[in-house]
């Protein structure tokens, strides 16, 4: 209620009180200091989101200055140094009362309709950003929160500062990918990107480019994928709606980094590659689909049921579905020997139901070329079962016998292989090579 020169005054004496630090590790040391300090905080946040008029030029140097000696610090080592975000509780920041109320009150400064940023710039520049960036690997998920919402105010009300900010960014994540795998705030550093690569200006600057190549999409191979992947996928999908044209670099790129050994992590790539897909454009579709369904042929494969059920599940999207009808020439013949082996072999009764599904439903895509196939299987089946029996019954023999037995499985050999006629004589000439090898 004070007059509005003495109302400015009092914001900068509060500012300037609001500096003093406090020991919130000796939970009952200045109590009432602590009290004191937080009563003003409370009294700065509700000026400056209520009061017009308050935000003149004397005031932002004092304004950055409090919140920069209450956030910036060094962060603590982890307490556990085998710590998992996904099982552990995190450590949360003891003088979170504090700053909590200094993290609002910077917020309320960057979205009130009196804040400059011709002022602010002064102020608020690359070294303040490159700590500000520092803090995101606070094990605290409040402390993370607000530092991803104040980020993207300076990223949209800053201009000069976004190049600078994207590379830093960048910085962090290869640290992350290449040197450390430690960073807490990943995801939340990602969310903000999920937004900054979606009004990038059209074409997309070469920079664009190879931050997806060199950045997002090597992220994909880090431990503690699951902890972030919502967030990197979303930031993929909107390179892809912005620019088809990076479309085949980033499944190629998924296929490269494609996991080996953890079934989870192969989950969340079918799940990303469904995503992708959702959005792929039918002439682009065509440049991957061969890398792409021998991939998804490996996965249905798979022992562990839950990687095959995700891979089947492919097949009740309406959109994929139609984009494999259109290219049912070139996908049926790779997929189809796997479906054929593993509708007989595999252990999970609801895998061999779905599997049973997409048989019926390629057989109605392409009745001719369906039956062509199932055909040529059963041929090469019963070519692998009498090379099988043949190699076993020869292993131990003379010449003289081996000679016998090749004769008696001459015509045995004699069928397509994969739809490929072998002649009588080739056989006759292969397997005396063989004979006189062995």
């Amino acid at each position: 209620d004070a007059p509005v020169a003495e109302l400015h005054d009092l914001f900068c004496k509060k500012l300037q009180q609001c500096c003093v630090l406090f020991d919130f590790l000796d939970c009952v040391a200045d109590l009432k200091g602590k009290e004191i300090k937080r009563a003003a905080l409370n009294e700065l946040v509700e000026s400056v989101a209520t009061s017009r008029g308050v935000l003149i030029e004397p005031l932002y140097p004092e304004a950055i200055k409090m919140i920069s000696v209450n956030i910036f610090r060094t962060l603590p080592p982890s307490e556990n140094p085998e710590f998992d975000p996904e099982e552990d509780e995190p450590a949360l920041e003891a003088s979170w009362p504090h700053l909590q109320l200094v993290y609002e009150f910077f917020l309320r400064f960057l979205e009130s309709p009196d804040f400059q940023p011709s002022l602010a710039k002064r102020y608020v520049d690359q070294k303040f950003v490159l700590q500000l960036l520092e803090l995101f690997d606070s094990e605290d998920p409040r402390e993370r929160e607000y530092l991803k919402t104040i980020l993207h105010r300076v990223y949209g009300k800053l201009l000069g500062l976004r190049a600078y900010i994207r590379k830093q960014i960048n910085n962090i994540f290869l640290r992350f990918i290449y040197e450390t795998e430690r960073f807490n705030g990943v995801a939340e550093l990602l969310e903000i990107l999920g937004s900054i690569i979606n009004g990038f200006a059209l074409p997309l600057k070469s920079e664009h480019k190879q931050f997806l190549v060199r950045v997002l999409i090597p992220l994909h191979t880090a431990k503690s994928l699951s902890i972030f992947h919502a967030q990197l996928a979303y930031c993929v999908v909107q390179f892809m709606e912005k620019d088809a044209t990076v479309t085949e670099h980033i499944i190629r790129g998924l296929l490269r980094y494609w996991p080996k050994t953890c079934t989870q992590k192969e989950v969340m790539f079918l799940g990303e590659i469904e995503e992708i897909l959702d959005v792929i454009e039918p002439s682009q579709f065509i440049r991957v689909q061969e890398p792409l369904f021998k991939q998804i042929a490996a996965c249905i494969s798979s022992p562990h049921f839950q990687v095959a059920e995700r891979a089947l599940y492919f097949w009740n999207n309406e959109y994929i579905l139609s984009l494999i009808e259109e290219n049912c020439q070139v996908i049926l013949p790779l997929v189809f020997g796997t479906l054929y082996r593993v509708s007989k072999e595999h252990w999970n009764q609801t895998i061999i139901s779905l599997i049973y599904n997409v048989l019926k439903t390629f057989m109605e895509m392409n009745s001719k070329l369906f039956d062509d196939l199932t055909a040529s299987y059963k041929h090469y089946n019963s070519f692998c079962f009498c090379k099988k029996i043949y190699m076993s019954e020869i292993f131990n023999l003379d010449v003289k016998q081996k000679n016998k037995v090749i004769l008696k499985y001459i015509k045995l050999k004699n069928v397509p292989e994969l739809g490929v006629t072998c002649k009588y004589e080739d056989i006759i000439t292969r397997n005396t090579s063989i004979c006189n090898v062995i």
